[in-house]
């Protein structure tokens, strides 16, 4: 297979032999798969990564902050090198209102000096550009191939079944980071139905704009970038973000909220972000901007309840198929290419054991527990998505917080203490005592 890991398969050439033999499959050439077939490479095993996508990145979507030292775990100062837009020294939380908003930030120098805190990136290029360093280690890279099934034999995985011609590839172990959609993972009775709520509906825009205007209108230096996310009123006070990012020559703009409470409201996705681009805080930030790409996508959001058994006879699952997205802190990639590192390692070292079982695959999460924050951070929010369904946060108190800003930093004719119990008796009418009470207290223990 030496000269064949080289090259870059894509549908339109020849098939492949009858029987293909590798020491690893991965399924998916995402951030996930990408870094496992680069690990199990770098080490000299066999590896292929199939790919769906007319290349990596084309059918993905993120909002669009890709962490820095996760990602040097597996490309190390990629940053230096690789299609990054922006090194991010401002991040902003807005809390929204139909025409006001009330901002909250953080700005520092440190996020940019020694290795940088994050990069804006577009999944096109920075995918490629892993799909790139893949290669470069030695895995065979085929694109435009949808894996249709998992070949089992006696209790184990054995191999995939492509949609090609003759299309059945073999390997001790399959690494399994299909995306959202798990088909793969549930054929295999590892994942149970996801529900409604465990996906966010996603839509991006990717808006041109010059460098200049980029760094002007946000207060930045060349090669320095902002993040806003914004809550409330962007989302109709549905549970989700929007967001808007800054890259080299173009601005990330979008939202995503749980599929479930899509389902009930008459306005698309796309109505949404449309709105959004028209609001008194956005449209000065977007203004001349042109559309160059239109996206849209799910995102799971199932968490730490929703995991799937991460491993079995043969097999292990990584990224988002794992349910491995932070939303409460905007982290998919980190945790997507930590985890596709904690089962390539693993694969290495069945491998070197010549053992394939689930016993020894399940060192990979024993991997994610202790060398890495994937497991502690899934587990810290496993109650907030059930408690943000069950109360109304943005629905709520965003307005009240906007109507409180704006009564004391009002000077009329009333007297501070005045203005104290008239955003007092607004938010009695907005919410029971008991009911804040119970708000604070669920809360606390869903976040803590």
């Amino acid at each position: 297979m030496t000269e064949m890991q080289v090259a870059e398969v894509g549908a339109a050439e020849t098939a492949v032999p009858d029987r293909l033999e590798f020491d690893v499959i991965v399924v998916g050439g995402g951030p996930a798969g990408l870094a496992a077939g680069t690990v199990c490479a770098r080490a000299g095993l066999d590896t292929i990564i199939i790919e769906r996508g007319r290349k990596p990145g084309t059918k993905n979507v993120m909002g669009g902050v890709l962490y820095t030292r996760p990602t040097a775990e597996v490309f190390p100062e990629f940053w230096k090198e690789a299609p990054v837009e922006r090194c991010v020294i401002e991040q902003n939380q807005w809390i929204m209102t139909e025409d006001s908003v009330i901002k909250m930030g953080y700005r520092s120098p440190h996020f940019a000096e020694g290795v940088p805190n994050c990069f804006t990136v577009l999944r096109v290029k920075i995918d490629q550009y892993f799909a790139e360093q893949a290669q470069a280690a030695g895995a065979l890279v085929i694109n435009e191939t949808k894996v249709d099934e998992v070949l089992s034999a006696e209790g184990r995985v054995i191999g995939v079944r492509t949609g090609r011609p003759d299309g059945e590839v073999y390997a001790p172990v399959v690494i399994l980071a299909e995306g959202v959609n798990p088909q793969l993972t549930q054929a295999l009775g590892m994942q149970e139905d996801l529900k409604s709520n465990d996906a966010a509906v996603t839509v991006k825009e990717v808006l041109r704009l010059e460098p200049e205007i980029i760094q002007e209108r946000f207060g930045l230096g060349e090669g320095e970038g902002a993040t806003i996310e914004m809550y409330g009123a962007p989302t109709q006070s549905m549970l989700g973000t929007a967001f808007l990012y800054t890259n080299h020559n173009s601005l990330s703009l979008g939202l995503g909220v749980l599929l479930s409470e899509f389902a009930e409201l008459p306005d698309t996705p796309h109505d949404l972000l449309q709105e959004l681009k028209q609001h008194p805080a956005i449209a000065p930030l977007v203004e001349g901007a042109e559309p160059a790409e239109y996206m849209a996508h799910l995102i799971p959001e199932g968490g730490y309840n929703q995991m799937p058994a991460l491993f079995g006879h043969g097999v292990m699952i990584v990224g988002d198929a794992a349910q491995f997205v932070n939303g409460m802190h905007r982290e998919g990639s980190n945790h997507a290419i930590l985890s596709g590192k904690a089962a390539a390692e693993t694969a290495i070292d069945a491998h070197n054991k010549g053992d394939f079982s689930e016993r020894t695959l399940g060192h990979y999460r024993q991997r994610l527990e202790e060398e890495s924050t994937t497991i502690a951070d899934m587990r810290k929010y496993r109650r907030a998505t059930g408690f943000m369904e069950r109360h109304p946060v943005l629905s709520v108190y965003p307005a009240l917080a906007a109507y409180a800003f704006e009564e004391m930093l009002t000077v009329d004719d009333k007297t501070k203490r005045e203005k104290q119990w008239a955003i007092i008796k607004e938010a009695l009418r907005r919410r029971k005592p008991w009911e804040m009470a119970w708000d604070a207290v669920e809360g606390g223990l869903s976040f803590v």
